[in-house]
């Protein structure tokens, strides 16, 4: 199969710099922790890039901003975009699917149901698509803010919102905290294919060695003649803790709220 790469459509996006007062320059870790021992392997090196400061929380309520522009996000799957409030200020949001250059936005308690605004979770109605959720009221938007995703309010119940995630998890979620209706903008970002590797060093991704490459004192499937199975009843990480398919979610306080799990795909 010959490989071709297919990448993001820019068309609709404004030729333009990043905003001056909006981006900063952040220090690459390289994969290491504060101790600077490697906590994330095979990261490291990648082009230069600002990071875009994004207003997850929108809090300037009840006045409307105008779109500006429509940018590329380095940083994120994502399109974002510039909006100038009627006070002058400027900040970036996170675009939906469907937001042009000229349009209006605002963030209010209760308002008109377009993609773009944003309103307390107990105002949007039941079927709506929404993203940028927050799961405690004033925090800002933690969930539901990679390209294409959207979740869908299901029902509301005993001041929360009974919400399905992308994930098809159904979770409870504060009528108060508030949410941005619609869905997140360049929905195609899943069919991208990268034709080298050239392209993954550039975006910061090392190469990643497989386990039954290794000799066995560096993993738990390495070792044996040519071509082998790895010899264990389950796959094993370097540091031989079960892999794939493990559970690894554990003391999270948003647990209590989950009232269905996703959905497990049958292996064939």
């Amino acid at each position: 199969m010959i490989r071709k790469k297919k990448l993001e459509n820019l068309k609709s996006l404004s030729k333009k710099k990043p905003e001056k007062g909006l981006i900063l320059r952040l220090k690459r870790s390289g994969g290491r922790g504060s101790s600077g021992r490697i906590t994330s392997r095979h990261r490291g090196g990648g082009a230069r890039k600002l990071y875009r400061l994004i207003d997850f929380k929108q809090l300037k309520r009840n006045i409307p901003a105008k779109v500006i522009a429509l940018e590329y996000d380095p940083n994120r799957t994502a399109f974002i975009a510039l909006v100038q409030y009627e006070d002058k200020e400027k900040g970036y949001i996170l675009a939906p699917q469907g937001l042009k250059e000229g349009d209006t936005i605002i963030a209010s308690p209760k308002t008109e149901v377009r993609p773009g605004n944003r309103m307390k979770l107990k105002n949007i109605p039941e079927g709506a698509m929404i993203y940028n959720i927050e799961l405690e009221p004033d925090k800002g938007g933690k969930i539901v803010r990679s390209a294409g995703s959207a979740a869908t309010i299901l029902s509301y119940d005993a001041g929360y919102g009974n919400i399905k995630m992308p994930s098809s998890e159904v979770r409870k979620i504060p009528g108060e905290c508030y949410a941005s209706v619609g869905s997140v903008s360049n929905p195609e970002h899943r069919f991208i294919r990268w034709e080298k590797a050239g392209k993954s060093r550039k975006k910061g991704i090392r190469p990643h060695v497989r386990g039954t490459a290794m000799n066995p004192c560096d993993h738990p499937h390495g070792g044996g003649e040519g071509r082998t199975p790895i010899g264990l009843k389950y796959p094993k990480t370097p540091w031989g803790k079960h892999a794939l398919g493990v559970r690894t979610r554990k003391n999270k306080w948003t647990t209590k709220l989950i009232v269905k799990r996703r959905i497990k795909k049958k292996r064939k």
